[in-house]
């Protein structure tokens, strides 16, 4: 858990989560933290042990292990709950890779192309499946595009880092003045910047894995911001200024839709572990439009797939447990 992006808090509080569901009878737990949080400044150098004693104990980085009371400990699995980078965009699999550690999320491949919208958004428009937004992907810093138009897109626009989650650093832009602004924010969080047309409608959430074999689609949730929120944003997420309806309260019809696109997406995208496919209902066009991937979805007590899970009868414990025992047999 943890990470060395704007999710790094977001990311403990999942993995601490995690850490207190599953079952200390059945596995031997470690809370491994990657970087340092110093505010808002993280030390990637500095990963460690928060042992339950609240101190903090090294990793050998050389093999991935601790020393817990005179012994190494080597790990049999990762269960990787690190949102953004380097856990979501397939860095740390990599990594887990070479040292032949299992871990519970896709592989290093498909989460790098799934992290980038600006690269997965073009793979999925290609499957003829679901609707994909337009948009323009920004290479140069915003000092270089100052003057540069975006004639192709209408407004409002979403402006978004490429590659990034929570929606930070993320801006709905109604007026062309607003741009500029947008996209020097969103550079603060990642090199290369997505600007992206605004489709309105509603959002759907929906979350799928497969354990041995067997594909899971959980029921769908609406997310409905409130108060002053146009859309889910970093503060909607996480500091209560959201509804979250599942199941969804919508036609069955587009239930089915949304579940069925995610499911052929789940294998089209090589996906593995617990994944949540995050969407728009243009409800003016009758039209379902893809947003994004997230291959670590949040495992916090506010998050959407542990409530999900919940309303198809899976306990939080029995899913990280389900996610845990597929991952160690496959």
């Amino acid at each position: 858990m943890g990470g060395f992006s704007g999710e790094h808090q977001i990311s403990i509080n999942s993995g601490c989560q995690v850490y207190d569901a599953l079952d200390k009878k059945k596995y031997n737990v470690y809370k491994i933290v990657v970087g340092e949080a110093d505010g808002a400044v993280i030390d990637r150098k500095v990963w460690y042990w928060l042992a339950d004693d609240g101190s903090h104990q090294p990793i050998d980085r050389g093999d991935f292990t601790v020393t817990d009371n005179g012994k190494k400990i080597h790990f049999d699995l990762a269960f990787i709950i690190i949102h953004g980078n380097p856990g979501e965009n397939g860095v740390i699999q990599g990594y887990f890779d070479l040292l032949g550690i299992k871990y519970t999320t896709c592989g290093f491949y498909t989460s790098a192309l799934t992290f980038h919208k600006g690269y997965c958004n073009p793979v999925v428009r290609s499957f003829n499946l679901v609707n994909v937004a337009r948009s323009v992907l920004l290479y140069k810093k915003p000092s270089d595009i100052a003057h540069t138009p975006i004639p192709q897109l209408s407004y409002p626009l979403f402006v978004k880092p490429a590659a990034g989650g929570s929606s930070v650093a993320t801006t709905k832009v109604k007026t062309p003045d607003q741009l500029m602004p947008a996209i020097e924010l969103a550079f603060t969080e990642d090199s290369q910047v997505l600007v992206e047309e605004c489709i309105s409608g509603r959002e759907f959430d929906c979350g799928v894995m497969k354990i041995n074999g067997k594909k899971y689609v959980f029921p769908i949730t609406e997310i409905i911001p409130l108060g002053n929120h146009e859309f889910f944003d970093y503060e909607a997420k996480y500091d209560g200024f959201s509804n979250e309806v599942t199941p969804a309260e919508v036609e069955d019809s587009i239930a089915n839709e949304i579940q069925d696109v995610s499911s052929k997406l789940y294998d089209l995208l090589n996906c593995s572990g617990v994944v949540r496919f995050d969407y728009i209902y243009d409800t003016a066009k009758n039209e379902l439009f893809f947003l994004e991937v997230n291959t670590i979805p949040g495992q916090s007590a506010e998050s959407i797939v542990p409530k999900q899970a919940r309303a198809m009868g899976i306990s939080t414990r029995q899913l990280y447990e389900m996610i845990v025992e597929d991952a160690l047999a496959n």
